[in-house]
Protein backbone atom coordinates (compact mmCIF):
# COMPACT_ATOMS: atom_id res chain seq x y z
CA UNK A 1 0.00 0.00 0.00
CA UNK A 2 1.33 3.17 -1.05
CA UNK A 3 -1.47 6.03 0.02
CA UNK A 4 -3.09 7.52 3.16
CA UNK A 5 -5.99 9.09 1.55
CA UNK A 6 -7.60 12.24 3.50
CA UNK A 7 -10.77 13.60 3.36
CA UNK A 8 -10.77 17.71 4.13
CA UNK A 9 -14.50 19.02 4.07
CA UNK A 10 -14.69 22.48 4.60
CA UNK A 11 -17.02 24.91 4.54
CA UNK A 12 -17.50 26.24 1.29
CA UNK A 13 -15.54 23.36 -0.31
CA UNK A 14 -14.64 19.71 -0.11
CA UNK A 15 -11.27 18.12 -1.04
CA UNK A 16 -9.32 15.01 -1.30
CA UNK A 17 -5.66 14.93 -0.46
CA UNK A 18 -3.11 11.25 -1.28
CA UNK A 19 -0.23 11.47 0.77
CA UNK A 20 2.77 9.23 0.58
CA UNK A 21 4.28 7.29 2.72
CA UNK A 22 6.74 10.33 3.80
CA UNK A 23 3.46 11.98 4.33
CA UNK A 24 3.39 14.31 0.81
CA UNK A 25 0.81 15.45 -0.98
CA UNK A 26 0.83 14.13 -4.09
CA UNK A 27 -2.50 14.80 -5.42
CA UNK A 28 -5.28 17.07 -4.79
CA UNK A 29 -8.97 17.49 -5.97
CA UNK A 30 -11.54 20.22 -4.93
CA UNK A 31 -14.65 21.16 -5.88
CA UNK A 32 -16.38 24.15 -3.85
CA UNK A 33 -20.36 24.02 -3.50
CA UNK A 34 -22.98 26.50 -2.60
CA UNK A 35 -23.89 28.42 0.29
CA UNK A 36 -27.57 29.13 1.18
CA UNK A 37 -28.34 31.92 3.27
CA UNK A 38 -32.47 31.66 3.75
CA UNK A 39 -32.70 34.55 5.92
CA UNK A 40 -30.31 37.35 7.24
CA UNK A 41 -27.65 35.31 9.89
CA UNK A 42 -28.87 31.78 8.14
CA UNK A 43 -26.27 29.50 6.79
CA UNK A 44 -27.23 26.09 5.34
CA UNK A 45 -25.81 23.58 3.08
CA UNK A 46 -27.70 20.84 1.06
CA UNK A 47 -26.24 17.57 2.26
CA UNK A 48 -26.40 15.88 -1.00
CA UNK A 49 -23.39 18.82 -1.98
CA UNK A 50 -21.50 17.82 0.77
CA UNK A 51 -21.81 14.13 -0.13
CA UNK A 52 -21.36 14.42 -4.34
CA UNK A 53 -18.14 16.43 -3.62
CA UNK A 54 -16.57 14.60 -1.19
CA UNK A 55 -17.42 11.14 -3.13
CA UNK A 56 -16.90 13.19 -6.51
CA UNK A 57 -13.10 14.37 -5.41
CA UNK A 58 -12.44 11.00 -3.65
CA UNK A 59 -13.04 9.42 -6.86
CA UNK A 60 -10.41 12.58 -8.91
CA UNK A 61 -7.77 12.63 -6.60
CA UNK A 62 -7.20 8.78 -7.05
CA UNK A 63 -7.61 9.03 -10.86
CA UNK A 64 -4.85 11.53 -10.99
CA UNK A 65 -2.41 9.40 -9.16
CA UNK A 66 -3.64 6.67 -10.81
CA UNK A 67 -4.55 4.50 -7.30
CA UNK A 68 -6.55 1.96 -6.74
CA UNK A 69 -8.11 1.31 -3.13
CA UNK A 70 -5.91 -1.53 -2.66
CA UNK A 71 -3.11 1.47 -3.03
CA UNK A 72 -4.27 3.17 -0.21
CA UNK A 73 -3.89 2.31 3.40
CA UNK A 74 -6.71 4.46 5.07
CA UNK A 75 -8.75 7.25 5.08
CA UNK A 76 -8.47 10.22 7.09
CA UNK A 77 -11.41 12.78 7.48
CA UNK A 78 -11.19 16.08 8.90
CA UNK A 79 -14.66 18.42 8.75
CA UNK A 80 -16.46 21.46 9.48
CA UNK A 81 -17.24 21.37 12.71
CA UNK A 82 -20.47 22.10 14.83
CA UNK A 83 -22.18 21.74 11.22
CA UNK A 84 -25.73 19.64 11.96
CA UNK A 85 -27.35 17.12 10.02
CA UNK A 86 -30.54 14.57 10.78
CA UNK A 87 -31.32 12.11 8.51
CA UNK A 88 -33.32 9.11 7.99
CA UNK A 89 -31.67 5.67 9.12
CA UNK A 90 -33.25 3.68 6.26
CA UNK A 91 -33.29 6.12 3.58
CA UNK A 92 -30.07 8.26 4.24
CA UNK A 93 -32.01 10.96 2.97
CA UNK A 94 -31.47 14.43 5.20
CA UNK A 95 -34.63 16.07 6.83
CA UNK A 96 -33.42 19.59 6.65
CA UNK A 97 -30.70 21.22 5.06
CA UNK A 98 -27.12 21.19 6.87
CA UNK A 99 -27.47 24.41 9.68
CA UNK A 100 -23.83 25.24 9.21
CA UNK A 101 -21.52 26.76 11.84
CA UNK A 102 -21.92 30.06 11.20
CA UNK A 103 -25.72 30.27 11.60
CA UNK A 104 -27.45 32.16 13.95
CA UNK A 105 -30.91 31.45 13.77
CA UNK A 106 -30.69 29.78 17.55
CA UNK A 107 -29.54 33.13 19.09
CA UNK A 108 -32.58 34.00 20.98
CA UNK A 109 -33.30 30.02 22.31
CA UNK A 110 -29.61 30.68 23.43
CA UNK A 111 -30.32 33.76 25.52
CA UNK A 112 -33.62 32.66 26.95
CA UNK A 113 -31.91 29.54 28.10
CA UNK A 114 -28.79 31.52 29.75
CA UNK A 115 -31.81 34.10 31.08
CA UNK A 116 -32.83 30.90 32.72
CA UNK A 117 -29.89 30.07 34.36
CA UNK A 118 -28.79 27.02 32.29
CA UNK A 119 -25.11 28.42 31.18
CA UNK A 120 -23.30 27.01 34.12
CA UNK A 121 -24.17 23.42 33.80
CA UNK A 122 -23.62 23.76 30.38
CA UNK A 123 -20.16 25.06 30.27
CA UNK A 124 -19.21 22.67 33.33
CA UNK A 125 -19.84 19.93 31.17
CA UNK A 126 -18.96 20.45 28.06
CA UNK A 127 -16.71 23.51 28.45
CA UNK A 128 -18.73 25.88 25.80
CA UNK A 129 -21.47 28.65 26.23
CA UNK A 130 -24.35 29.04 25.12
CA UNK A 131 -24.07 30.57 21.74
CA UNK A 132 -25.72 29.36 18.30
CA UNK A 133 -22.11 28.00 16.87
CA UNK A 134 -22.63 25.16 18.66
CA UNK A 135 -24.65 21.84 17.20
CA UNK A 136 -27.17 21.60 20.30
CA UNK A 137 -29.83 24.19 19.55
CA UNK A 138 -29.19 23.52 15.87
CA UNK A 139 -30.58 20.00 16.33
CA UNK A 140 -33.47 21.23 18.17
CA UNK A 141 -34.35 23.49 15.88
CA UNK A 142 -34.84 20.79 13.22
CA UNK A 143 -36.75 18.55 15.53
CA UNK A 144 -38.71 21.68 16.29
CA UNK A 145 -39.38 23.14 12.87
CA UNK A 146 -39.82 19.96 10.88
CA UNK A 147 -42.87 18.05 11.30
CA UNK A 148 -42.82 14.73 13.26
CA UNK A 149 -39.32 15.00 13.54
CA UNK A 150 -38.86 14.26 17.26
CA UNK A 151 -41.31 11.89 17.25
CA UNK A 152 -39.53 9.96 14.85
CA UNK A 153 -35.97 10.38 16.38
CA UNK A 154 -37.70 8.84 19.81
CA UNK A 155 -38.76 6.19 17.55
CA UNK A 156 -35.26 5.43 16.44
CA UNK A 157 -35.86 6.59 12.35
CA UNK A 158 -33.68 9.66 12.60
CA UNK A 159 -30.35 9.88 13.12
CA UNK A 160 -28.10 13.03 14.19
CA UNK A 161 -24.58 13.84 13.37
CA UNK A 162 -21.75 16.27 12.63
CA UNK A 163 -20.51 16.30 8.90
CA UNK A 164 -17.64 13.61 9.87
CA UNK A 165 -20.76 11.23 11.16
CA UNK A 166 -22.75 11.76 8.18
CA UNK A 167 -19.72 11.44 5.42
CA UNK A 168 -18.99 8.23 7.62
CA UNK A 169 -22.70 6.60 7.66
CA UNK A 170 -22.57 7.67 3.98
CA UNK A 171 -18.87 5.92 2.95
CA UNK A 172 -19.98 2.93 5.02
CA UNK A 173 -23.19 2.55 3.91
CA UNK A 174 -25.16 2.75 6.80
CA UNK A 175 -23.15 0.56 8.31
CA UNK A 176 -21.08 2.95 10.85
CA UNK A 177 -23.30 5.92 13.20
CA UNK A 178 -20.04 6.97 15.04
CA UNK A 179 -17.96 10.50 15.49
CA UNK A 180 -14.76 11.04 17.25
CA UNK A 181 -14.37 12.81 20.57
CA UNK A 182 -12.94 16.02 19.13
CA UNK A 183 -16.51 16.42 17.20
CA UNK A 184 -18.50 15.20 19.85
CA UNK A 185 -16.86 17.99 22.07
CA UNK A 186 -18.49 20.75 19.86
CA UNK A 187 -21.96 19.98 19.86
CA UNK A 188 -23.30 21.49 23.29
CA UNK A 189 -24.30 17.85 24.25
CA UNK A 190 -21.11 16.06 24.97
CA UNK A 191 -19.54 15.56 28.54
CA UNK A 192 -15.93 16.37 27.92
CA UNK A 193 -14.66 15.09 31.44
CA UNK A 194 -16.59 11.94 32.03
CA UNK A 195 -16.08 11.15 27.99
CA UNK A 196 -20.03 10.56 27.28
CA UNK A 197 -23.21 12.40 25.95
CA UNK A 198 -24.85 14.35 29.01
CA UNK A 199 -28.41 12.96 29.54
CA UNK A 200 -28.80 16.51 31.90
CA UNK A 201 -28.40 18.66 28.43
CA UNK A 202 -30.26 16.08 26.27
CA UNK A 203 -33.18 16.55 28.45
CA UNK A 204 -32.60 20.47 28.52
CA UNK A 205 -33.19 20.74 24.45
CA UNK A 206 -35.41 17.83 24.25
CA UNK A 207 -33.19 15.95 22.05
CA UNK A 208 -33.81 12.39 22.24
CA UNK A 209 -30.33 9.97 23.02
CA UNK A 210 -30.90 7.36 20.01
CA UNK A 211 -30.22 9.49 17.77
CA UNK A 212 -26.53 10.59 18.79
CA UNK A 213 -23.43 8.66 17.25
CA UNK A 214 -21.13 6.16 19.20
CA UNK A 215 -17.75 8.30 20.34
CA UNK A 216 -14.96 7.15 19.49
CA UNK A 217 -10.89 7.69 19.63
CA UNK A 218 -9.40 9.94 17.08
CA UNK A 219 -7.46 7.06 15.91
CA UNK A 220 -9.39 3.74 15.23
CA UNK A 221 -12.11 1.75 13.63
CA UNK A 222 -14.44 3.63 12.34
CA UNK A 223 -15.85 1.25 9.57
CA UNK A 224 -15.02 1.01 5.81
CA UNK A 225 -15.62 2.90 2.93
CA UNK A 226 -17.83 0.51 0.39
CA UNK A 227 -16.09 -1.40 -2.20
CA UNK A 228 -19.01 0.39 -5.44
CA UNK A 229 -17.44 3.50 -4.44
CA UNK A 230 -13.81 3.23 -5.28
CA UNK A 231 -13.53 -0.03 -6.32
CA UNK A 232 -12.31 -1.79 -2.99
CA UNK A 233 -13.00 -1.61 0.36
CA UNK A 234 -10.61 1.34 2.10
CA UNK A 235 -10.76 1.34 6.36
CA UNK A 236 -11.51 4.28 7.74
CA UNK A 237 -9.13 4.75 10.99
CA UNK A 238 -9.18 8.79 11.89
CA UNK A 239 -11.28 11.65 12.25
CA UNK A 240 -10.62 14.60 14.06
CA UNK A 241 -12.87 18.07 13.26
CA UNK A 242 -11.00 20.54 11.39
CA UNK A 243 -9.03 22.88 14.27
CA UNK A 244 -8.17 19.36 16.16
CA UNK A 245 -6.76 17.85 12.77
CA UNK A 246 -5.01 20.87 12.76
CA UNK A 247 -3.23 20.85 15.83
CA UNK A 248 -2.19 17.42 15.29
CA UNK A 249 -0.52 18.01 11.79
CA UNK A 250 1.14 21.24 12.96
CA UNK A 251 2.84 18.90 16.09
CA UNK A 252 1.40 20.89 19.38
CA UNK A 253 1.77 17.74 21.13
CA UNK A 254 3.03 19.44 24.11
CA UNK A 255 1.34 21.84 26.75
CA UNK A 256 1.37 25.64 26.11
CA UNK A 257 1.78 25.17 22.58
CA UNK A 258 -0.36 27.20 20.29
CA UNK A 259 -1.77 27.32 16.55
CA UNK A 260 -4.05 29.31 14.42
CA UNK A 261 -5.76 27.96 11.35
CA UNK A 262 -7.22 30.49 8.50
CA UNK A 263 -9.60 29.21 6.59
CA UNK A 264 -13.33 30.46 6.29
CA UNK A 265 -12.91 31.51 9.95
CA UNK A 266 -9.71 31.56 12.46
CA UNK A 267 -9.55 29.19 15.25
CA UNK A 268 -6.30 29.17 17.73
CA UNK A 269 -5.92 26.20 20.42
CA UNK A 270 -3.20 25.89 23.01
CA UNK A 271 -2.76 22.48 23.94
CA UNK A 272 -3.19 22.25 28.00
CA UNK A 273 -2.44 18.65 28.89
CA UNK A 274 -4.74 16.35 30.30
CA UNK A 275 -6.16 19.13 32.41
CA UNK A 276 -9.42 20.76 31.36
CA UNK A 277 -8.80 24.23 31.90
CA UNK A 278 -11.72 26.51 33.21
CA UNK A 279 -11.56 29.97 31.23
CA UNK A 280 -12.05 33.18 32.82
CA UNK A 281 -11.82 35.05 29.72
CA UNK A 282 -14.81 33.29 27.63
CA UNK A 283 -12.78 30.86 25.90
CA UNK A 284 -13.47 27.42 25.17
CA UNK A 285 -12.53 24.17 27.09
CA UNK A 286 -12.17 21.74 24.58
CA UNK A 287 -10.71 18.39 23.26
CA UNK A 288 -7.11 18.61 21.35
CA UNK A 289 -7.23 14.94 20.55
CA UNK A 290 -7.86 11.58 21.94
CA UNK A 291 -5.81 8.48 21.52
CA UNK A 292 -6.03 5.34 23.26
CA UNK A 293 -9.23 6.62 25.19
CA UNK A 294 -7.28 9.22 27.08
CA UNK A 295 -8.01 12.64 25.65
CA UNK A 296 -5.87 15.31 25.70
CA UNK A 297 -7.55 19.11 26.53
CA UNK A 298 -7.02 22.71 24.49
CA UNK A 299 -8.17 26.34 25.21
CA UNK A 300 -10.06 27.34 22.13
CA UNK A 301 -10.47 30.90 20.27
CA UNK A 302 -13.09 31.17 17.53
CA UNK A 303 -13.48 33.44 14.99
CA UNK A 304 -16.12 33.59 12.51
CA UNK A 305 -14.88 35.53 9.90
CA UNK A 306 -11.29 35.69 8.17
CA UNK A 307 -10.77 34.09 5.25
CA UNK A 308 -14.71 34.81 4.44
CA UNK A 309 -13.99 38.76 4.53
CA UNK A 310 -11.84 38.39 1.22
CA UNK A 311 -14.60 35.85 -0.26
CA UNK A 312 -16.81 38.83 1.01
CA UNK A 313 -14.61 40.95 -1.10
CA UNK A 314 -15.01 38.91 -4.16
CA UNK A 315 -18.47 37.80 -4.30
CA UNK A 316 -20.35 40.78 -2.59
CA UNK A 317 -18.43 44.05 -3.13
CA UNK A 318 -16.89 42.80 -6.45
CA UNK A 319 -13.91 44.38 -5.77
CA UNK A 320 -11.66 41.57 -6.66
CA UNK A 321 -11.83 38.39 -8.84
CA UNK A 322 -8.94 36.44 -7.28
CA UNK A 323 -8.29 35.91 -3.41
CA UNK A 324 -4.48 36.75 -4.31
CA UNK A 325 -5.01 40.05 -5.71
CA UNK A 326 -6.07 41.37 -1.63
CA UNK A 327 -2.38 41.44 -0.82
CA UNK A 328 -1.34 43.42 -4.26
CA UNK A 329 -4.30 46.00 -2.62
CA UNK A 330 -3.40 45.42 0.59
CA UNK A 331 0.24 46.59 -0.01
CA UNK A 332 -0.89 50.02 -2.33
CA UNK A 333 -3.55 51.30 0.97
CA UNK A 334 -2.53 54.57 2.14
CA UNK A 335 -1.47 53.37 5.58
CA UNK A 336 -2.11 56.68 7.04
CA UNK A 337 -6.35 56.20 6.84
CA UNK A 338 -6.32 53.91 9.73
CA UNK A 339 -9.70 52.29 8.11
CA UNK A 340 -11.29 49.40 10.59
CA UNK A 341 -13.10 47.16 9.60
CA UNK A 342 -14.81 45.06 11.88
CA UNK A 343 -16.46 41.78 10.18
CA UNK A 344 -18.79 40.71 12.05
CA UNK A 345 -21.50 39.68 9.51
CA UNK A 346 -22.75 36.68 11.36
CA UNK A 347 -22.16 37.77 14.94
CA UNK A 348 -18.68 38.13 16.94
CA UNK A 349 -16.89 35.21 18.28
CA UNK A 350 -14.60 34.40 21.14
CA UNK A 351 -14.09 36.26 23.40
CA UNK A 352 -17.25 38.50 22.95
CA UNK A 353 -20.09 36.03 21.31
CA UNK A 354 -22.58 38.35 20.56
CA UNK A 355 -24.86 36.59 17.81
CA UNK A 356 -26.56 39.65 17.33
CA UNK A 357 -23.79 42.04 16.12
CA UNK A 358 -22.96 42.63 12.93
CA UNK A 359 -20.69 44.29 10.87
CA UNK A 360 -18.76 47.41 10.23
CA UNK A 361 -16.56 49.95 8.73
CA UNK A 362 -14.84 53.17 10.80
CA UNK A 363 -12.88 55.47 9.45
CA UNK A 364 -13.96 56.52 5.75
CA UNK A 365 -12.85 59.21 3.80
CA UNK A 366 -13.64 60.55 0.43
CA UNK A 367 -10.20 59.03 -0.58
CA UNK A 368 -11.10 55.42 0.74
CA UNK A 369 -10.96 52.61 -1.77
CA UNK A 370 -10.42 48.95 -2.65
CA UNK A 371 -6.94 49.40 -1.76
CA UNK A 372 -7.87 50.75 2.22
CA UNK A 373 -10.80 48.49 2.44
CA UNK A 374 -8.54 45.60 1.54
CA UNK A 375 -5.87 46.27 4.01
CA UNK A 376 -8.75 47.01 6.47
CA UNK A 377 -9.91 43.45 5.45
CA UNK A 378 -6.71 41.70 6.12
CA UNK A 379 -5.75 43.44 9.24
CA UNK A 380 -8.89 42.75 11.28
CA UNK A 381 -7.74 39.19 10.77
CA UNK A 382 -4.85 40.00 12.51
CA UNK A 383 -6.86 42.28 15.27
CA UNK A 384 -9.09 39.29 15.94
CA UNK A 385 -6.60 37.12 16.73
CA UNK A 386 -4.58 39.25 19.13
CA UNK A 387 -8.39 39.55 20.69
CA UNK A 388 -7.99 35.43 21.52
CA UNK A 389 -4.35 35.39 22.26
CA UNK A 390 -5.24 38.31 25.44
CA UNK A 391 -7.54 35.99 26.72
CA UNK A 392 -5.58 32.62 26.01
CA UNK A 393 -2.31 33.99 27.55
CA UNK A 394 -4.40 35.42 30.97
CA UNK A 395 -6.40 31.97 31.03
CA UNK A 396 -2.82 30.05 30.76
CA UNK A 397 -1.31 32.62 33.70
CA UNK A 398 -3.92 31.71 35.67
CA UNK A 399 -3.93 28.05 35.61
CA UNK A 400 -2.09 25.55 37.65
CA UNK A 401 0.37 24.42 34.83
CA UNK A 402 0.50 28.12 32.98
CA UNK A 403 2.18 29.95 35.80
CA UNK A 404 5.52 29.94 34.67
CA UNK A 405 4.69 30.16 30.85
CA UNK A 406 5.98 32.65 28.41
CA UNK A 407 3.50 35.77 27.70
CA UNK A 408 5.41 35.92 23.84
CA UNK A 409 4.87 31.99 23.27
CA UNK A 410 5.66 31.30 19.38
CA UNK A 411 1.89 31.23 17.27
CA UNK A 412 2.37 28.07 14.42
CA UNK A 413 0.11 29.28 11.52
CA UNK A 414 -1.80 27.34 8.80
CA UNK A 415 -4.51 27.57 6.52
CA UNK A 416 -5.11 29.43 3.04
CA UNK A 417 -4.72 33.08 4.32
CA UNK A 418 -1.34 32.02 6.49
CA UNK A 419 0.08 32.13 2.64
CA UNK A 420 0.10 35.56 2.60
CA UNK A 421 3.06 37.30 3.60
CA UNK A 422 1.58 41.18 4.26
CA UNK A 423 -0.94 39.12 6.50
CA UNK A 424 1.28 37.17 8.47
CA UNK A 425 3.99 40.46 9.06
CA UNK A 426 0.90 42.30 10.71
CA UNK A 427 -0.21 39.46 12.55
CA UNK A 428 3.51 39.06 14.12
CA UNK A 429 3.51 43.08 14.73
CA UNK A 430 0.09 43.23 16.47
CA UNK A 431 0.73 40.44 18.55
CA UNK A 432 4.13 41.39 19.33
CA UNK A 433 5.45 37.51 18.95
CA UNK A 434 6.89 35.40 16.09
CA UNK A 435 4.86 33.81 14.02
CA UNK A 436 6.17 30.35 12.36
CA UNK A 437 4.44 29.16 9.22
CA UNK A 438 5.40 25.48 8.23
CA UNK A 439 6.51 24.49 5.28
CA UNK A 440 3.43 22.03 4.70
CA UNK A 441 0.25 24.30 4.71
CA UNK A 442 -1.90 21.34 4.47
CA UNK A 443 -1.83 20.82 8.36
CA UNK A 444 -5.79 20.09 8.79
CA UNK A 445 -5.71 17.17 5.82
CA UNK A 446 -2.24 16.33 7.57
CA UNK A 447 -3.21 15.77 10.78
CA UNK A 448 -6.23 13.57 9.64
CA UNK A 449 -3.76 11.55 7.40
CA UNK A 450 -1.86 11.13 10.21
CA UNK A 451 -4.21 9.84 12.72
CA UNK A 452 -5.42 7.46 9.88
CA UNK A 453 -2.00 5.84 8.79
CA UNK A 454 -0.77 6.05 12.54
CA UNK A 455 -3.31 3.84 13.33
CA UNK A 456 -2.70 1.79 9.98
CA UNK A 457 0.87 1.15 11.41
CA UNK A 458 1.59 3.46 7.70
CA UNK A 459 3.14 6.18 9.72
CA UNK A 460 5.40 6.82 12.49
CA UNK A 461 4.33 7.23 16.47
CA UNK A 462 3.63 10.74 17.90
CA UNK A 463 7.70 11.66 18.93
CA UNK A 464 8.79 10.91 15.44
CA UNK A 465 6.31 12.75 13.89
CA UNK A 466 6.64 15.96 15.84
CA UNK A 467 10.47 15.83 14.62
CA UNK A 468 8.93 15.79 11.33
CA UNK A 469 7.21 19.24 11.48
CA UNK A 470 9.66 21.87 9.66
CA UNK A 471 9.85 25.49 9.38
CA UNK A 472 9.09 27.60 6.16
CA UNK A 473 9.56 30.52 7.44
CA UNK A 474 9.34 32.98 10.74
CA UNK A 475 7.63 35.90 11.18
CA UNK A 476 9.26 38.47 13.92
CA UNK A 477 7.43 41.71 14.74
CA UNK A 478 8.73 44.73 12.99
CA UNK A 479 6.10 47.39 14.52
CA UNK A 480 6.87 49.52 17.70
CA UNK A 481 5.51 48.42 20.80
CA UNK A 482 3.54 52.00 20.82
CA UNK A 483 2.41 51.46 17.33
CA UNK A 484 1.16 48.25 17.83
CA UNK A 485 -1.03 49.88 21.22
CA UNK A 486 -2.18 52.36 19.50
CA UNK A 487 -3.73 50.65 16.85
CA UNK A 488 -5.07 47.80 19.26
CA UNK A 489 -6.65 50.44 20.47
CA UNK A 490 -8.53 51.93 18.02
CA UNK A 491 -9.89 48.26 17.24
CA UNK A 492 -10.95 47.63 20.68
CA UNK A 493 -13.30 50.96 20.30
CA UNK A 494 -14.34 49.89 16.81
CA UNK A 495 -15.17 46.67 18.29
CA UNK A 496 -17.02 48.69 20.96
CA UNK A 497 -18.97 50.88 19.00
CA UNK A 498 -20.21 47.84 16.47
CA UNK A 499 -21.54 46.03 19.78
CA UNK A 500 -23.06 49.24 20.65
CA UNK A 501 -24.71 50.26 17.45
CA UNK A 502 -26.94 46.61 17.67
CA UNK A 503 -27.65 46.65 21.14
CA UNK A 504 -25.21 44.52 23.22
CA UNK A 505 -23.18 45.44 25.74
CA UNK A 506 -19.44 46.26 24.96
CA UNK A 507 -18.29 44.84 27.78
CA UNK A 508 -19.93 41.44 27.59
Amino acid sequence: MTYILAIDQGTTSSRAILFDEKMTPVATAQEEFPQHFPQSGWVEHDPDDIWTTVAGTCRQVMERAGAQASDIAAIGITNQRETTLVWDKNTGKAIHNAIVWQDRRTAQTCRKLREAGHEEIVTEKTGLLLDPYFSGTKLAWILDQTDGARERARAGELLFGTVDSFLIWKLTGGRSHVTDATNAARTLLYDIRNGRWSSTICDLLDIPMQMLPEVRDCAGEFGSARSDLFGGDIPILGVAGDQQAATVGQACFSPGMLKSTYGTGCFALMNTGDTPVTSQNRLLTTIAYQLDGKPTYALEGSIFIAGAVVQWLRDGLKMIRDAEETQLLAEAADASQGVILVPAFTGLGAPYWDAECRGAVFGLTRNTGPNELARAALESVGYQTRDLMEAMRADWRQSVGGLDAEDEAVLRVDGGMSASDWTMQFLADILGAAVDRPKVLETTAQGAAWLAGMAADFYPSQDEFAKSWSLERRFEPQMGEEERERRYKKWQNAVAGTIRFTGGSPES
